[in-house]
């Protein structure tokens, strides 16, 4: 499938699934800038001095103690740091990059991981995944780019490259809190396919996106799926992102039944706090259904970062999730939560390790609502979880 898009898109990538970097939304997977950190643009030119070539790794450990101590140890309905009282390895990785400058105008991107939190991500519930999607987890990044000379410069991406929608990313270690929330989970955290940015001036850039899917190892059907984002920033410590998604994620491909998803985020970033709302909304007829009534689901959550003093900080993100029809959690459910992060970060040469205490409630009501417990995985409204994690970076300077 991923070599028609390709044939398609005219353009040579790996031969099945495999953002640019941002100032805000899913930061880059190479240590270079934490949640909601400004991330240098691939269009930029590099300054005098400063290598190319990247490289480095990161490994995540932690333990979630869920105290309704379900027997099957899983946090229903969850993609990411999805198993609870038991020590994990929710994610190792490796990189390589080369960055796209005026100087050396093609760049490339390679990561490779394994993990707890690599095992379900990119798949949509009740949808067919891509052939060997059980290798192509394991790839984190996978692209080429290139700097075309025109104006500003226009950077063109093809491959396996970072979502353009949504704030936090795969990796816990560039977000405020250690587990993400629950828009994050149902947005797709990688895209497979092409996209250009151009940075008009100063205030405004934009880009758009061809991808194979929604989620990019969901195997829906055979039509590539669109969309495009505008960024704008008023002053230095604002930042203002409206994304759009567009396309067929139903066995039936008429315009119909397309999804219209729309991902808003607003960012403060100042010395010591940062402050940023995401809010996301997605719609599209059931083809399946009888009537082919509208599936519709929403949520919310606010990301607060205090960097108090030195290495200490700490995250509280309130959030909510309303999946009416079960289109993306496969429960019908309205989630709130609330998660509340302390961390403290050991930086040592090319090294930094990261340690977190959090706490997690999450309450889940609705006609598929609820969360397991006890010995027989009941279905409870609620959840209280105490999670410990150590995270560690390497990172070429």
């Amino acid at each position: 499938r991923a070599l028609i898009l390709a044939s398609w898109l005219g353009v040579a990538v790996m031969p099945s699934p495999a953002p640019a970097e941002e100032t805000i939304a899913r930061p880059p997977a190479d240590g270079s800038s934490a949640s909601g950190s400004p991330a240098e643009s691939p269009a930029d030119p590099a300054p005098p001095g400063k290598p190319l070539w990247h490289y480095g790794g990161f490994i995540d450990l932690g333990y979630s103690l869920d105290f309704n101590f379900p027997a099957n140890h899983f946090f229903r309905d969850r993609s990411t740091t999805p198993k609870v009282n038991e020590l994990n390895l929710n994610m190792v990785g490796g990189y390589v990059r080369k960055d796209a400058t005026e100087s050396s105008r093609w760049g490339t991107e390679l990561l490779v991981q394994t993990g707890e939190d690599s095992k379900a991500f990119g798949f949509a519930v009740g949808l067919p995944k891509v052939s060997d999607s059980d290798v192509w987890r394991h790839f984190g990044r996978a692209n080429v780019s290139y700097l075309a000379p025109v104006g500003n410069g226009l950077t063109v991406q093809a491959g396996l490259f970072n979502s353009f929608i949504g704030y936090e990313s795969l990796y816990a270690k560039d977000n405020g809190n250690y587990t993400r929330a629950w828009i994050a989970d149902y947005s797709p955290y990688l895209m497979f396919g092409v996209n250009a940015q151009y940075q008009f001036n100063e205030q405004w850039s934009g880009a758009f996106f061809i991808i194979n899917d929604y989620f990019h190892l969901e195997n829906s059907n055979n039509v590539p799926s669109y969309g495009g984002q505008v960024q704008y920033k008023p002053a230095s410590a604002w930042t203002v992102k409206e994304t759009i998604y567009y396309g067929p994620d139903q066995s039936d491909t008429a315009i119909a039944f397309w999804r219209f998803f729309s991902d808003s985020i607003v960012e403060w970033k100042g010395d010591r706090i940062t402050l940023a709302i995401d809010y996301q909304v997605g719609t599209q007829r059931n083809a399946s259904a009888p009537g082919n009534p509208r599936d519709f689901y929403t949520g919310a959550s606010l990301e607060t970062r205090w960097r108090i003093a030195g290495p200490w900080a700490v995250s509280v993100r309130p959030e909510f999730f309303w999946d009416r029809n079960g289109l993306m959690t496969g429960s019908q459910q309205f989630v709130k939560a609330i998660t509340t992060t302390g961390e403290y970060r050991i930086p040592y040469k090319w090294t930094t390790t990261i340690c977190r205490l959090e706490y997690r409630y999450d309450d889940s009501t609705g006609s598929g609502g609820g969360f397991f417990k006890g010995t027989n995985n009941v279905l409870t409204p609620g959840q209280q979880m105490l999670i410990f994690s150590v995270v560690g970076t390497f990172d070429s300077p």
